[in-house]
């Protein structure tokens, strides 16, 4: 290995925009295909046209891993300028991004892309994310980088709240009658993300501040374990749920920073509009 480091992810880390820039973090987009038509996410569609097309045609895009001649392109400048590569993906039990970059890391140069699971997804995989860049500015090899990650990826929590039942219906993620009575009775589910996959973890029936403040309740009853770095906030059109939950997790928690971001086309399109999650680490225990 060269000693240089770069690090990539795929475009469902959800990191701000200008995380991304001041870090050099590499992103593979993955892709959102409706019908004929494959758009790269965060390139060639935002949410917002996103959600526009779902009102319009009324079905929910499908979703696509980057090719292994996606990852190819991608990670060659970088090996070509003498970087070597960290690739933190997406859960392997959610898509087939992670098994992807390993057929194309195979493809390169012997030892010159690293492939992690983050057994996450959104912003679960951003905290992994900057663990691993502050780790490599602070003159971290890859195989440690990877040690530390081991140590954190089962201590991220991941939790967030669906406004609305619609998606996860054209998603085929719930019936038809689920979609009904939820919706008159108002019941929002909390997802939670488990050994790399994705459960209904609770159900909150009542105004969505109800699951707002049940999921900062949550939180606070793990203050005493949460590494307070940083806490991470992530919605889709729910910027002033987004920044109550900031307010409160900041006055709350201690936490040195609490940063809100939006979610990527992926993430919106399986969860739908209005959706807002809450994502932080545990100290390895």
């Amino acid at each position: 290995m060269s000693g240089k480091i770069r690090i990539f992810a795929d475009s469902t880390c959800d990191l701000p925009p200008s995380w991304i820039e001041e870090y050099n973090i590499g992103i593979v987009p993955l892709y959102v295909v409706f019908g004929e038509q494959s758009l790269r996410d965060g390139v060639d569609i935002t949410p917002e046209q996103l959600y526009a097309k779902v009102d319009q045609i009324g079905s929910l895009p499908k979703t696509a891993a980057p090719s292994p001649s996606d990852f190819i392109a991608a990670f060659t400048p970088s090996i070509e300028q003498g970087e070597d590569i960290l690739f933190l993906s997406i859960s392997s039990e959610l898509s087939s991004t992670y098994q992807n970059a390993l057929i194309a890391a195979g493809e390169l140069p012997e030892g010159r892309v690293t492939v992690f699971d983050s057994r996450n997804l959104s912003s679960g995989i951003g905290l992994l994310i900057m663990k691993a860049v502050h780790a490599a500015n602070e003159g971290s090899s890859i195989p440690q980088i990877v040690e530390l990650l081991s140590h954190t990826v089962n201590e991220v929590e991941c939790e967030f709240v669906v406004d609305t039942l619609d998606y996860l219906y054209k998603g085929g993620r719930c019936s038809g009658m689920q979609n009904i009575i939820g919706s008159l009775l108002k019941i929002r589910p909390v997802i939670k993300v488990v050994d790399g996959g994705m459960i209904p973890a609770y159900k909150v029936r009542g105004k969505k501040e109800k699951a707002l403040e049940q999921m900062i309740q949550n939180a606070l009853a793990q203050v005493d374990k949460m590494d307070n770095d940083l806490i991470v906030v992530v919605h889709t059109m729910a910027e002033e749920e987004a920044r109550f939950l900031q307010k409160q997790l900041q006055e709350k928690t201690g936490a040195r920073q609490v940063s809100i971001s939006t979610a990527g086309c992926v993430i919106c399109s399986h969860c739908g509009p209005q959706t807002v999650g809450l994502m932080y680490t545990k100290k390895p225990s």
